[in-house]
């Protein structure tokens, strides 16, 4: 049956409504959490809640919610996945924008961001035509491929112990971690091990059965926390053990993706109404809200109100971030974006997704929706690179890459957080081998023998 039958069946529309209305649903969650967080005076000196401000908030995340129906109608792939966690972040902004007490031409950066959005969305979800595969690995070497990751990162981790191991609460984590010093081979190690190799590997034992495994995965991306020192390793575990049970739970990927973010929203939210009607206690409830919530939801699209403030009065980087084409160009600045962020406002390190950092400081506003373009079909050609893997396997083996997207360049996510060797292996990795049993990929190319 072809993909045009298919889009014919009966039901289908009916399916599309649903995810519409999750989708939705989540959209108010957010907004709520958006206020909660408004209304705390989070942000002092960058956000500033005005009551007068709050119907024009409203109205901006009504207007940009019909985008939502994209996700409806578009098929499960990496760029959906990501690109919902971006629409979320677009939405988030156009919330924040409109208390925003710096001092820059919010009109621009409000269009700037909302065509950005459609121009990164659009190849993101909709491109997923297949490529075809020029070297596929053997079903055998894909098969053992996972226990080699988890050997490999238990050696990272035994050699990482060597330069920092500290074991330190969240409240002493920003204090210790300016003192961690790794040398730059392991460094890459690490990151690309934490962020895409142990999750590809957890993804692997997860659709295989072997549940022993799928956990020794998640404690070495545990172990990597004394050695890191991030919020990303110490909670990365609990995240992709959290998404491995919404897929066990739900069948369709698409409401795995929505609910993914909408869940932990959604308790947050819970936890800070339940603290101010002092029915939940203060310390746990607000560490809760504050670490998902505002972490989750807040940071990453208040980063794009302190990037507009800061390159609306300053030069642009034209790319100069990436470390390599500073060999080859002048760059206005010699140090991190994210240290320059730093000194510039009393809100710690910003790094930023690929809407800040590719678009707002290379390009500027008004050519940033060709920017966001760009790094839209870059996302679609993972789609495209991972055409034909069960939606389960991609979800679970990209499940920090949302995460990690939303709070590093592209360019850095690419090569240092291991996007790139992901992608990689997700082309060259045997689709028929999601067919088999463990045991006939075990057999699979071994010599017969002879019974006499």
């Amino acid at each position: 049956m072809n993909d045009r039958v298919i889009q014919l069946e009966p039901g289908l529309g009916w399916r599309q409504a649903r995810l519409a209305l999750l989708a939705y649903a989540h959209i108010v969650v957010c907004a709520v959490s958006l206020y909660c967080i408004t209304i705390t005076n989070s942000f002092p000196g960058v956000i500033g809640f005005d009551k007068s401000h709050l119907a024009a908030a409203i109205l901006n995340v009504v207007a940009f919610s019909p985008v939502v129906i994209l996700f409806a109608i578009g098929r499960f792939s990496f760029g959906y996945l990501v690109g919902f966690y971006f629409y979320m972040m677009v939405l988030g902004y156009l919330w924040l924008i409109e208390f925003s007490v710096l001092d820059y031409d919010h009109r621009l950066a409000l269009a700037s961001i909302v065509l950005s959005a459609f121009a990164f969305l659009a190849p993101a979800v909709f491109i997923t035509t297949p490529l075809r595969q020029a070297v596929v690995m053997p079903a055998r070497a894909f098969y053992m491929m996972p226990s080699v990751i988890l050997i490999g990162s238990a050696a990272i981790i035994g050699i990482g112990s060597l330069y920092n191991l500290k074991l330190v609460n969240l409240s002493e984590m920003y204090k210790y971690r300016a003192e961690v010093a790794l040398p730059g081979v392991l460094q890459y190690a690490v990151w690309i091990v934490s962020n895409a190799l142990l999750p590809l590997a957890f993804a692997c034992f997860v659709t295989s059965k072997r549940i022993w495994q799928a956990g020794i995965a998640l404690l070495l991306m545990l172990l990597f926390y004394p050695i890191m020192l991030t919020k990303m390793a110490l909670f990365a575990p609990v995240w992709l053990l959290f998404l491995a049970l919404v897929c066990k739970l739900v069948v369709e990927a698409r409401v795995a993706t929505i609910l993914s973010f909408f869940l932990p929203v959604l308790i947050g939210v819970i936890l800070f109404v339940l603290v101010k009607a002092e029915l939940f206690p203060l310390t746990p409830g607000l560490v809760y809200f504050g670490t998902v919530n505002t972490r989750m939801v807040a940071i990453p699209s208040l980063a794009l109100e302190i990037y507009n403030n800061y390159f609306s009065a300053h030069p642009l980087t034209h790319f100069c971030q990436i470390n390599v084409l500073k060999l080859v160009m002048p760059c206005a600045y010699n140090e991190p974006i994210w240290a320059v962020m730093a000194r510039s406002y009393d809100l710690g390190s910003f790094n930023a997704s690929l809407f800040a950092t590719e678009g707002i400081a290379s390009v500027g506003l008004v050519l940033a929706p060709l920017s966001a373009l760009g790094c839209g079909l870059i996302i679609a050609l993972g789609n495209r690179l991972s055409a034909g893997l069960p939606a389960q396997f991609v979800l679970l083996s990209a499940g920090l890459l949302p995460q990690v997207l939303l709070n590093v360049p592209l360019s850095t996510a690419l090569l240092t957080n291991g996007t790139g060797l992901l992608f990689l292996l997700w082309y060259i990795a045997p689709r028929s081998a999601f067919d088999q049993t463990p045991k006939a990929v075990l057999n699979e190319n071994l010599p017969a023998t002879s019974t006499g």
